[in-house]
């Protein structure tokens, strides 16, 4: 009967541990997918940080500024055209602000 208990005892016992060494390379796995270690890193090593931060904050910038560029030029195409049209009420609305787009244009030298 006490050999039956122990029996019973280190099957448990082999199940928990077994469960654990699941878990454990679970979340080792899940913490390399995360790269865990490359964020603790940059951590030790602030320069590099900065440095990445600068290098894709001025990416990100760029980015915007030529995203913005080309819909902003999309949208003056778009009233040009619509002012061609000489629509009634919309025509004399967008050919006013065509005008004042090409005025602060011709102002503005830098």
């Amino acid at each position: 009967m006490v050999n039956d208990r122990k029996t019973c005892e280190s099957a448990a016992e082999k199940e928990q541990l077994s469960r654990i060494y699941q878990l454990t390379a679970q979340i080792a796995d899940e913490m390399e997918r995360s790269r865990i270690a490359d964020y603790t890193q940059l951590l030790h090593k602030p320069m590099r940080l900065i440095w990445l931060n600068l290098l894709s904050g001025t990416a990100r910038g760029v980015g915007i500024a030529i995203g913005f560029t080309f819909f902003a030029a999309t949208i003056i195409y778009v009233l040009q055209v619509l002012g061609a049209l000489n629509l009634p009420i919309i025509g004399d609305y967008i050919a006013d602000i065509v005008r004042i787009v090409q005025r602060q244009m011709e102002l503005k030298t830098y």
